[in-house]
């Protein structure tokens, strides 16, 4: 298995593709679009694979974190790993420095890239999963493959028969069961837990994440949802005072205006705020959402959820007019119409 990026949406985002090829007849087992990926996307595109196809005796991965710690500091083992070990899958790697080794699953990349990426730009990650469904299936089943005698990889793929059925992973282990503190994520997209900085994404700067230190790894939450998974890198003898530092959970971040309007998603996905658009995603058009300025950081909500963040684009000097008739919470933000006189003969 591997990733790949260059899935190109409207935001201006590059979301990465799972993929994994089936050595001996080049079927494409898993083709799945995330929008990071980090383990527990990785993970889930590797389940999915197994769900469908059946659990395969081999996997040959690159060294990339997101599937082994092999060659990492201190103990523990990843998500990716422990499913591998769970199903009784030998997971092979790549030599350091051996691009070669994968060659097949670089080759169907190249493939990917030329017939199918390139030129493309997609609304969201589900219509691009969609789109690439459709393109994947055609490569399997129809399209003539010249290594495989100009037969489409399925008709050899076929002949393996039935292979073992997944034994799915028990997802309780991801829940934090440990002590439970909060740090706040730097601009950089890190944090700092026991003298050691951990990466958390330059997505959630500012951002409250939940640290978790179970098994020999040091887990990151954010609303509930497993962000990251690091190896523990930190004195073992500081953790306890880690731990303890910060245990009361407190507000996500200081907001640099205590006011938030209200917006409805126009039918292309962005919102209008102080004369500039940002985007915020289709699968929210003709929907409401909040608005906010925090610090350099334009934040859209719906309830309580953070959705998107941008880098402040707007005429700062146009804050205050924007932000000057907050509206009770759910309320569309109204604009004030100028009554049209006719004229009277």
């Amino acid at each position: 298995m591997d990733i790949v990026g260059g899935v190109k949406l409207t935001d201006g985002s590059e979301a990465k593709i799972v993929s994994g090829i089936d050595d001996h007849s080049r079927f494409i087992i898993s083709a799945y679009v995330v929008e990071r990926a980090t383990a527990r996307p990785t993970c889930d595109a590797l389940a999915l694979a197994m769900r469908t196809f059946g659990v395969p005796e081999e996997i040959l991965t690159d060294n990339g974190k997101v599937f082994t710690n092999r060659f990492g500091k201190g103990p523990g083992e990843v998500l990716f790993d422990r499913i591998c070990r769970e199903n009784g899958i030998k997971h092979r790697l790549t030599a350091p420095r051996s691009p070669t080794t994968t060659g097949k699953i670089e080759r169907w990349h190249k493939t990917l890239r030329a017939e199918f990426l390139t030129g493309k730009v997609f609304d969201s990650i589900a219509h691009a999963q969609t789109e690439l469904d459709v393109w994947v299936r055609h490569y399997n089943h129809e399209r003539p493959h010249q290594s495989l005698g100009m037969v489409p990889p399925w008709e050899r793929f076929k002949l393996a028969g039935e292979r073992p059925e997944l034994i799915e992973h028990d997802d309780s282990v991801l829940v934090p069961s440990g002590p439970v503190t909060t740090r706040r994520v730097s601009s950089g997209g890190s944090i700092s837990f026991a003298t050691v900085r951990y990466k958390a994404g330059g997505w959630l700067a500012g951002q409250n994440v939940e640290v978790v230190c179970e098994d020999g790894l040091v887990k990151l939450f954010h609303r509930g949802e497993l962000i990251e998974t690091h190896v523990r890198r930190h004195p073992i003898e500081k953790e306890t005072a880690g731990q303890h530092r910060n245990r009361k959970p407190r507000p996500s971040r200081p907001t640099a205006t205590a006011a938030s309007v209200t917006r409805k998603v126009d039918a292309s996905g962005n919102v209008c705020f102080a004369g500039t658009s940002y985007r915020v995603g289709s699968k929210y058009r003709r929907r409401q959402v909040q608005v906010a300025v925090v610090g350099d950081t334009v934040e859209i909500s719906v309830g309580e959820e953070l959705i998107r963040s941008h880098a402040v684009k707007h005429d700062r000097t146009r804050e205050h007019g924007a932000l000057a008739n907050p509206g009770r919470p759910g309320q569309p933000h109204q604009r004030r119409m100028t009554p049209r006189v006719r004229g009277v003969r």
